[in-house]
């Protein structure tokens, strides 16, 4: 290595050329570090392609921009030396033999003078001290400890080894054999002592302070473990599929939706398709999905087995059965007195399905008329004693009618929102999507995912307003755990998730649980916000650029700071000559510390309803708190995006530099916002208060002006 017999904290003093020998990651940083040293050129050689470098393409590319050369194809034959010192080294070109392996031609032979070598190839054991210390283990002809599966020596069974010895390429990879053989090592002490040796690799998960976060959560008396669960949806078709969610971890389930059995229905197919929102992006991150499936095609009976088995089985979790009838007492009366008695801890009253059922007199054919719903409310209220809520559609015209119709007639809460009623797609024969039969005919379907959560938010948060209080299970787009802090703050205590399930699988709550445990530990970290921390996302320019921050832009950029063509790679030179200089040893880069431990975590609860207070009607607004945009230069990578859409489709307030690409922000900026919404680089174009009064541009002086010569740039005029 290239500080190798170097002691104390002295860097090496390079020059001229050097040679790095290997293509993996401790090769890319030796030559990236090489030019912090001193060299003046760098070259990278390997014995094979590029396709058979073992570094990451993230590694290679910090070199590649800093100028290093590459050299593919070679193995080094021999160093020739001059009064002690380094000349040239010798390599052969490397080729392919008939059987597919490398193999060096002595016919093809390459020199290149250099000054020194940095060796970074992968090494084999040879220190006879260490394979000394390995007996009665043995090593292969490779230098590698001659192992079987977890580490374990073929020659004694507690002998294990890992890292460099059986020839791990990276840290993680030999902290992983570690992970690996104590768990073999566990189970050899367990076989050896004649105890039954589990087949299953499990591991204990890492414990931090973040893991004593709190994330449950109270609601209509019911203790949510934590605030995700199952919606009725494809997740929850089956009562044995809610229990694998609720090992999973998911906190509560709402059972697919059923009915008496007078109404009891069957499912076309194919009826769940891939929203057209995404685009041409297939396979997992789907932004939506639309259904044309209807409630369950089980019965009454099978679900009310399946509630009493999961609430005996899972005694913390909360299971909420999700019911459906047409506008008839009798039916609600017999169907919500059955899922009592199943031993369902809340109901959830389907007044909200957007296709099929409507045309049955059910789902929405009920829950678009406010009077019909504090009717069916009254009826459940009548019959059974436990919570229940009604599952409200957003399409409708105000929502909130709908929500204080119910919470009339007796409802304990509402979820918000249903699918949205969609048509997603049609294609260029006129096909719909999805079509069903051979006349491939459709009809509207409900939108569901993460393309809804802007409609559901709006929802959840007008009902939270209009009814202070009033218990809301928010449904329609949460797909994480800041998503779901958003319904949160928007007056929703829990979330109902399935899109997102679709998308992966049941585990996906782990993520949600650890995300929002540390999202709520952050919000009491009270240095990290003093830092710029929004959430978990660091403050902006936290992680910079190859290069940034080491001094200020000027001292390594062009005045232009364009990023593109001739000014890139000038800006790349004179990056790597202030990188050159640059003291890596510098304390600025010693790890920080985390700082102390957070006095107060905030609970769910006291996070519910934070954003309302700021979510308010139009007239409200600060109209003459105006803003303009500023472009980071730093920051900006030229693409003119700013510039098109700016011209085209809003106000020609943006100049662009024909030769630098650099864009320049106009007085006659109105702050619309729709630059920094297309600019593809994060906080780029932010928005600053605007310095001078903002006059609106009329066109044409209204009727009655004061003054007929219209400026709506004079300050003046505005007075």
């Amino acid at each position: 290595g290239m500080c190798c017999g170097k002691k104390g904290f002295a860097l090496p003093e390079l020059h001229g050329t050097v040679l790095v020998l290997g293509a993996g990651d401790t090769a890319m940083d030796c030559a990236g570090s090489a030019f912090r040293c001193g060299a003046e050129r760098v070259i990278l050689c390997f014995r094979r392609s590029f396709a058979d470098m073992r570094a990451c393409p993230e590694e290679f590319d910090i070199p590649k921009k800093e100028g290093v050369e590459v050299l593919p194809y070679c193995t080094p034959n021999e160093v020739v030396c001059r009064d002690g010192k380094i000349f040239l080294v010798e390599f052969l070109k490397m080729e392919k033999n008939a059987e597919g392996r490398w193999e060096p031609d002595e016919d093809q032979v390459l020199r290149i003078k250099c000054q020194f070598v940095i060796s970074a190839f992968g090494s084999m054991v040879g220190d006879e001290a260490l394979i000394d210390a390995c007996k009665p283990g043995s090593f292969t002809q490779w230098g590698r400890f001659d192992c079987k599966e977890g580490g374990q020596s073929n020659a004694v069974p507690w002998l294990f080894a890992g890292g460099d010895l059986v020839g791990a390429t990276m840290t993680v990879e030999a902290a992983n054999d570690g992970k690996v053989a104590s768990w073999y090592m566990h189970k050899h002490i367990l076989a050896t002592a004649c105890f039954p040796t589990p087949e299953e690799m499990t591991l204990p998960m890492f414990h931090t302070p973040i893991d004593e976060v709190d994330i449950s959560i109270e609601m209509v008396g019911l203790k949510f473990m934590n605030p995700f669960g199952l919606a009725s949806a494809p997740p929850a078709t089956t009562g044995e599929m809610i229990r694998r969610g609720f090992e999973a971890g998911w906190s509560f389930a709402v059972t697919k939706t059923f009915s008496l059995d007078k109404d009891l229905i069957t499912n076309c197919s194919p009826r769940i398709v891939r929203g057209s929102t995404t685009g041409h992006l297939y396979g997992p991150g789907q932004t939506s999905f639309t259904n044309i499936e209807l409630i369950s095609d089980k019965s009454a009976l099978y679900w009310c087995g399946c509630v009493s088995e999961l609430v005996r089985d899972f005694p913390k979790h909360i299971v909420i059965a999700s019911i459906m009838c047409s506008y008839d007492e009798q039916d609600w009366t017999d169907l919500a007195k059955m899922a009592e008695a199943s031993g369902a801890h809340a109901l959830e009253l389907n007044l909200s399905c957007p296709h099929g059922m409507g045309e049955r007199g059910m789902g929405l054919a009920c829950g678009q008329d406010a009077e019909l719903v504090r009717e069916i409310c009254k009826w459940v209220r009548k019959a059974v004693k436990i919570p229940f809520f009604a599952k409200l559609t957003p399409n409708v015209t105000d929502i909130r009618t709908i929500a204080m119709a119910a919470k009339e007639g007796g409802a304990d809460g509402v979820t918000a929102i249903n699918t949205i009623t969609s048509l997603q797609a049609v294609n260029p024969d006129g096909d719909p999507h999805p079509k069903v039969g051979k006349v491939r005919q459709t009809t509207y379907g409900g939108m569901s995912g993460s393309a809804n959560r802007p409609v559901a938010l709006a929802m959840v948060s007008k009902i939270a307003n209009a009814i202070p209080g009033f218990p809301i299970m928010a449904t329609g787009g949460a797909e994480s755990a800041e998503t779901t802090l958003q319904f949160v703050h928007c007056g929703a205590p829990v979330v109902q998730i399935s899109s997102a399930v679709q998308n992966q699988d049941l585990s996906v709550v782990q993520d949600y649980i650890s995300g929002l445990k540390a999202l709520l530990y952050m919000k009491g970290r009270t240095d990290m916000k003093d830092q710029g921390w929004i959430g978990l996302s660091p403050p902006s320019g936290a992680v910079p650029h190859v290069g940034a921050g080491l001094k200020d832009i000027e001292d390594f950029c062009l005045p232009a700071n364009s990023r593109f063509g001739p000014y890139m790679k000038e800006q790349h030179k004179a990056r790597a000559k202030t990188l050159k200089d640059y003291d890596l040893l510098s304390k600025d880069y010693h790890p920080q510390g985390l700082g102390s431990e957070p006095e107060t975590i905030p609970t769910l609860a006291s996070e519910l309803g934070r954003a309302l207070p700021r979510i308010t009607d139009w007239g409200n607004l600060a109209i003459k708190e105006q803003v303009v945009a500023i472009v980071d230069q730093e920051k900006c990578i030229n693409c003119g995006k700013c510039y098109m859409t700016c011209n085209d489709t809003a106000y020609q307030a943006i100049q662009f530099d024909p030769d630098t690409h650099k864009p320049l922000v106009l007085d006659i900026c109105t702050g619309c916002g729709l630059c920094g919404a297309v600019c593809p680089i994060p906080d780029c174009i932010t928005y600053i208060p605007r310095s001078t009064p903002f006059p609106p541009q009329r066109g044409v002086p209204p009727a009655g002006s004061p003054n007929p010569k219209y400026n709506p740039f004079d300050a003046e005029w505005v007075k």
